[in-house]
């Protein structure tokens, strides 16, 4: 269950990457604010790192 669900925090943080490109591409994201910014790199990390927290295994930690 928890390898699942880290592998779903990881496909979350690809996407909002993948949407943020996008985005840039077709419509400039010179027209955003800086913590736009700051919002979209924290929401990636965040998701990111509670993903690999998940999938880590709890016998590495013995």
């Amino acid at each position: 269950m928890r390898k699942e669900l880290g592998k779903w925090f990881l496909d979350i943080a690809k996407y909002m990457t993948t949407a943020v490109l996008l985005t840039s591409l077709f419509s400039g994201v010179n027209e955003w604010a800086w913590y736009m910014y700051g919002l979209v790199v924290l929401a990636v990390l965040v998701t990111l790192v509670t993903g690999l927290t998940l999938l880590k295994d709890k016998k590495e930690d013995k």
